[in-house]
């Protein structure tokens, strides 16, 4: 809309420049033709046309048009509200909120204020640029106590404009608000209340209770002139210098005072403990030595009745040793019974064993000379047969090297025949020459 708004405007300034610059065309042509009508006034010169007051006028009601539509749009910005001031009737009740608005163009007027959140604070001495210039001296609050003792205060007040309330503040408060209507509102406030407390009071004993009432005094008169006060803050108090010496000095004693207190509270305490704990120890001593009595006491009534079952117990264990005694004795015989048992059991076991074996023994005997005259007859039968089994016998008996091998007598079927004869009948040449010293035969029985 606020395009919408300019372009409006601009349309009805094009308007009135046109129809100002129609008028000054033509006055323009009529003094150009004034002029030459002097200079030459026997030579005939064209009328120039008529001023066009009408067509001017007429272009310029035109662009009265937009320019009164562009005058009753209003657009009011975020954070701000604004009131109607009517030329007729004054200022008009109502609040126009952030947004678009209409208003009667040359007669209402738009009056805006920043509605957000805003901030007032004081110090406890003025700055050095607040000392320059005199109307911020305010800034620094000062007030009396009831010893008359200047105190500096340090408060920031957090307000804000009623918004629903502007047509009352725009009305009846004037423009600057801070410097003429919060200022002096929260210093009279503050100036009232101290005379009533002392200054340590103010300083730390009822310093909480005194901004409260600061505070609902500050908002209930702002609020009565359309201001909401937000919050009000006491930062911070300036004591006098000689009272702050005097004052250190005095909580400097009131602690060592406190000190003092908190440390006989704490050795009266440690009395109390050590009472307590003696007398702790006595119950606990009585009480142990109740206890051993009574332990005592049980342990021989325990033992006096443990008694009553200990004899029959007894008693019954000297029964079983008797009884286990009889079985050992019992065991050992049969044991022994059994072991003369068990020997002669196995003696005679042995002596049928050895029976046995000298049997066995006598049978084998038999057998091995059974066998041995069997071989002998068979031995004798052969060497009968065979006389030469003798040599071999005797050969084979005189070393385990001799190799001995039996071929027939007559030769018949036998290859080697020859060649074992000439083998045999060499060696015994060879044997007869050595003894002879003629050389020995050759194979086929002639001398070489």
């Amino acid at each position: 809309m606020l395009f919408f708004k300019y372009v409006m405007l601009a349309g009805a300034i094009v308007l009135f420049t046109s129809a100002v610059l129609i008028i000054c065309y033509d006055l323009y042509l009529l003094a150009v033709y004034r002029k030459r009508l002097a200079l030459s006034p026997d030579q005939p010169l064209p009328i120039p046309r008529p001023i066009r007051w009408r067509q001017a006028s007429r272009i310029a009601g035109l662009a009265m048009v937009p320019l009164l539509v562009g005058l009753s749009i209003v657009v009011i910005p975020s954070g701000s509200a604004a009131v109607r001031v009517s030329q007729l009737s004054g200022t008009r009740a109502g609040t126009l909120y952030p947004g678009l608005h209409f208003i009667t163009p040359l007669i209402d007027s738009i009056a805006t204020y920043d509605v957000r959140e805003r901030s007032y604070a004081t110090g406890t001495e003025p700055s050095r640029k607040d000392k320059e210039d005199s109307s911020r001296k305010a800034d620094a609050l000062t007030v009396q106590t009831r010893e008359g003792l200047p105190l500096g205060l340090a408060i920031t007040v957090r307000y804000r404009l009623d918004a629903r309330r502007l047509d009352h503040i725009h009305e009846s408060l004037p423009e600057e608000i801070d410097s003429e209507i919060v200022r002096p509102t929260v210093a009279n406030a503050f100036r009232e209340l101290s005379p009533n407390y002392t200054v340590r009071d103010i300083f730390a004993a009822r310093r909480e209770e005194i901004r409260q009432r600061a505070a609902g005094v500050i908002t209930t008169k702002l609020g009565a002139d359309g201001i909401q006060v937000k919050e009000v803050m006491l930062r911070d108090i300036q004591l006098p210098p000689e009272y702050a010496k005097g004052l250190e000095a005095y909580l400097l004693k009131e602690q060592e005072n406190d000190q003092l207190v908190i440390q006989t509270e704490i050795q009266a305490k440690q009395v109390r403990i050590a009472e307590l704990e003696a007398e702790a120890q006595k119950v606990q001593a009585v009480r142990q030595a109740e206890g051993e009595a009574q332990v005592k006491v049980l342990e021989a009534k325990g033992e006096s009745d443990a008694m009553q079952y200990t004899l029959p117990l007894k008693e019954k264990q000297i029964e079983q040793t008797k009884l286990e005694a009889e079985a050992r004795k019992q065991s050992t015989i049969k044991n022994a019974e059994a072991a003369a048992e068990a020997k002669v059991i196995d003696s005679r076991a042995e002596l049928q064993r050895r029976n046995l074996l000298t049997d066995a023994e006598a049978n084998r005997i038999r057998v091995t000379a059974v066998a041995d005259a069997e071989r002998m007859r068979g031995e004798a039968a052969v060497l009968k047969q065979s006389p030469l089994l003798i040599n071999k016998i005797i050969a084979e008996r005189l070393s385990d090297k001799i190799q001995i091998m039996m071929v027939p007598t007559d030769g018949k079927y036998f290859f080697a025949s020859d060649v074992l004869k000439g083998a045999v009948q060499q060696p015994m040449n060879m044997a007869a020459a050595e003894d002879s010293d003629d050389p020995p035969p050759s194979p086929t029985g002639q001398h070489q």
